[in-house]
């Protein structure tokens, strides 16, 4: 009997501290439990990850996009993204709408590994038949339509994160003990990568004439009263696309040759930069033979140089140059032991470039005695802007560096102007529309120039233009030159040599009535050369889409 009186105790007990318990979570754990404006803890993101991933059914895993990429195809599913998914992930996949922030739970960063670690065929079965509990529906479209989303999926933007995280301490702090390897160590895990950089201008700025006969693109055989050189004096060449230059090695220092080949025009013109064309000028004889190429050049034609021995890890824009140094990772080829620029911060990211795509100077100046031309010290993932500063310029006045309103003047000074763009700000990085590896397009654009803006920009998208077409936008017929957004957001204006400029990177469209106030080139007038400021005001006056405030009435 007594027994039983205790179990029946113990049982009361029990159920009391059960119903105790419940009482506590329906108190602390009932009230708001269906908000979405909570973030799901990390147990429950856990569990359900991993339930997404066992409920695919393994054939359904095993499923390869039929289609092979071609840049249709992307387009495609780029459009089917904007109509069907844009509202809720963001035209670059973050999930950073008014929507998404919004859903329960939030819409995952579709570049994330999570996401871009699935199989193809993960991705279209869950595009198919939606994810339950959340606010991914089941979508009803041809399966051509579903892969065109996935191969999308594998082409999103490249956008770089508005604030740093904890990436870039860590990839940074791992390349603090480093050192540089070169570019020849990377070869072997990265082949492809590698085969299509070793073809770019990036890893072929300086050539040894000697190791590469036709590194010289004109005709030294022909007599021309700016050439003073032969062939035999030349240790370096640099350039090749807009101009060529050529560097003389004496002791252990290079120095430019006094003519400078025209690759457009096909002429020598004379090298020398006079005072008032460069900051640095003034600091150096009159003459390029006392103006060696280690502080004025080298630094960025060549990985790690070193201003006290003048000796480098690699000539030419190698692997190191934008990832740092490498010794680390060689050694431990994992995420955390290399600097990768695309998980950077945008600010870090587009440092990687910067720091030689600008005109500017270091903070601490001279060194040693010299006067340097580029970001002494810095590497990738290190503060550029602890090491480099942009070149100044007072608004209203026209130097041989910028414009009136403050456009960069003269070519690599895309970052000058980059940095004052809306594009910079929103976190667009320079690789987001060029592929510091090499392709097949222009100045190494991810997309031929009259469709690489469309990545991101398109008819009544959230990015613009709000128009129904691009036509419509831009009053010039589909296809054309005036078409094209470059055309209008980036006219060639900025000097390389003689008449020969290259593309602004503002993003701004500079209206006509601007050539007249500030002497800026506008980009009707850059291809409707024949015609007067005035002709281009009132074209723009009778598009009835634009503010006449705007155009200058």
């Amino acid at each position: 009997m007594l027994h039983r009186h205790r179990t029946a105790i113990a049982l009361i007990v029990v159920l009391a501290g059960i119903a105790l318990a419940a009482a506590a979570i329906w108190r602390s754990v009932i009230p708001g439990l269906s908000s979405a404006r909570r973030e799901p803890p990390a147990i429950e993101v856990s569990i359900a990850t991993w339930l997404l991933n066992a409920s695919v059914p393994a054939e359904a895993r095993a499923q390869v996009n039929p289609l092979s990429g071609d840049p249709s195809d992307i387009a495609a599913g780029r459009d089917l993204f904007r109509q069907k998914c844009e509202a809720c992930h963001a035209y670059d996949g973050s999930g950073k709408t008014e929507i998404g922030a919004g859903e329960y739970p939030r819409p995952p960063a579709l570049r994330s590994m999570n996401i871009m670690g699935m199989t193809d065929g993960e991705i279209f079965y869950h595009i198919r038949n939606g994810i339950r509990n959340t606010g991914m529906p089941a979508w009803s479209m041809p399966d051509a339509q579903l892969w065109q989303l996935v191969s999308y999926l594998r082409n999103l933007p490249k956008v770089a994160s508005l604030s740093p995280g904890p990436v870039a301490g860590a990839e940074t702090k791992a390349t603090e003990a480093a050192h540089y390897v070169g570019s020849a160590a990377c070869k072997s895990c990265h082949t492809a990568l590698y085969d299509r950089w070793s073809k770019t201008r990036m890893a072929n700025v300086v050539r040894d004439p000697k190791e590469h006969p036709d590194a010289i693109i004109p005709d030294l055989s022909k007599p021309d009263p700016l050439v003073t050189f032969t062939k035999d004096d030349i240790a370096f060449v640099y350039g090749s696309k807009w101009k060529q230059r050529y560097f003389k090695k004496v002791g252990d220092d290079y120095f430019p040759l006094p003519a400078q080949w025209d690759v457009t025009h096909k002429i020598w013109r004379e090298y020398f930069v006079l005072n008032g064309e460069d900051w640095w000028a003034p600091f150096y004889p009159p003459d390029n033979a006392q103006r060696p190429t280690g502080p004025l050049c080298d630094g960025c034609h060549s990985v790690n140089y070193d201003i006290a021995t003048k000796a480098v890890a690699e000539w030419n824009v190698g692997c190191e140059r934008c990832h740092g140094p490498g010794s680390a990772h060689v050694a431990k080829p994992i995420r955390e032991t290399i600097v990768n620029p695309s998980r950077l911060d945008y600010v870090h990211a587009n440092d990687t470039c910067i720091q030689c795509h600008s005109q500017g100077r270091p903070l601490k100046n001279p060194i040693g005695g010299k006067y340097y031309d580029w970001p002494v010290g810095f590497h990738a993932g290190l503060s550029l802007n602890h090491f480099w500063k942009l070149e100044d310029h007072k608004l209203g006045e026209t130097t041989f560096t910028h414009f009136a309103d403050g456009t960069a003047h003269k070519n690599r000074m895309q970052g000058n102007d980059f940095v004052t763009s809306l594009m910079y700000a929103r976190g667009v990085t320079c690789f987001s529309c060029h592929d510091p590896h090499g392709s097949e397009n222009d100045a190494m654009l991810r997309q031929p120039a009259g469709s690489v803006c469309l990545a991101c920009h398109g008819p009544n998208s959230q990015n613009g233009p709000h128009a129904a077409t691009i036509e419509r936008h831009t009053h010039h017929a589909a296809g054309s030159t005036g078409s094209q957004c470059v055309a209008c957001h980036m006219p060639k204006i900025e000097q390389t040599i003689a008449d020969v400029n290259v593309s602004s990177h503002t993003f701004h469209f500079v209206y006509p009535e601007r050539t007249d106030s500030l002497k800026i080139p506008n980009a009707c007038n850059v291809c409707h050369a024949d015609k007067s400021t005035a002709w281009a005001m009132d074209a723009l006056l009778h598009w009835k889409d634009r503010s006449p405030w705007r155009i200058g009435d």
